[in-house]
């Protein structure tokens, strides 16, 4: 590598709370909890439902979901499992994808740079009705030393991606943005709120 070259070559997408807005989906699927509660005699509120959230998020919960129903069943094991079946039932088939203002064309301006764009997205098909695959390579090619990772989420994305060698940024947004990390190990190198930051932090990395 030639002095002063960046060693980025490649940025990969979190798909969900960076390009997807994610705003319909956790809507819906507050709704949906806040119902399956209602058809077991719980009684909550969006109040409620937000203050549920905000605990499994500060838990670092691996399955949020399944953390706010046991919030709101008072872990109940048997009402849990009900509450978790109708939430899955009415929520399973939704695909709600709203892409994010302004990132489209930060994507081509990343692609045009020469950056090759990789997503993190086991549903590829939605990129495609988005009319953004093409703009993502399927099979990314580059070590994870050459990779930048954006991701809402600091343990499912921020923390693993760190662990590989990938430099990180922390895109706060929706459910996720009032996470914050515990050690150093979780602490992205950037952190941003809205596309503007997002591309002079990529900016400031593959300079």
């Amino acid at each position: 590598m030639s002095p002063g070259k960046s060693a980025y070559r490649a940025v990969i997408f979190d798909i969900g709370g960076a390009v997807d807005l994610e705003f319909a989906w956790e809507m819906a699927l507050d709704g949906a909890i806040a119902s399956a509660c209602g058809l077991e005699g719980i009684r909550v509120d969006p109040a409620i439902v937000e203050e549920a959230s905000e605990q499994a998020v500060a838990a670092f919960a691996p399955d949020v979901m399944r953390h706010m129903i046991e919030t709101l069943c008072g872990g109940e094991p048997a009402t849990v499992a009900r509450v978790a079946r109708r939430v899955e039932a009415m929520t399973g088939r939704l695909d709600a994808f709203q892409l994010r203002p302004g990132i489209e064309d930060l994507l081509n301006r990343l692609k045009a740079r020469g950056l090759v764009l990789g997503a993190r997205e086991p549903r590829w098909e939605r990129l495609e009705r988005a009319g953004l695959a093409a703009l993502f390579v399927r099979d990314l090619a580059a070590a994870p030393t050459e990779c930048i990772l954006v991701g809402d989420r600091i343990d499912a994305d921020i923390a693993p991606a760190k662990a590989t060698g990938m430099a990180t940024i922390q895109f706060r947004s929706g459910r996720w943005r009032r996470q914050r990390p515990r050690s150093a190990a979780e602490t992205p190198d950037a952190v941003v709120t809205d596309v503007a930051e997002l591309e002079a932090a990529i900016a400031a990395l593959v300079t």
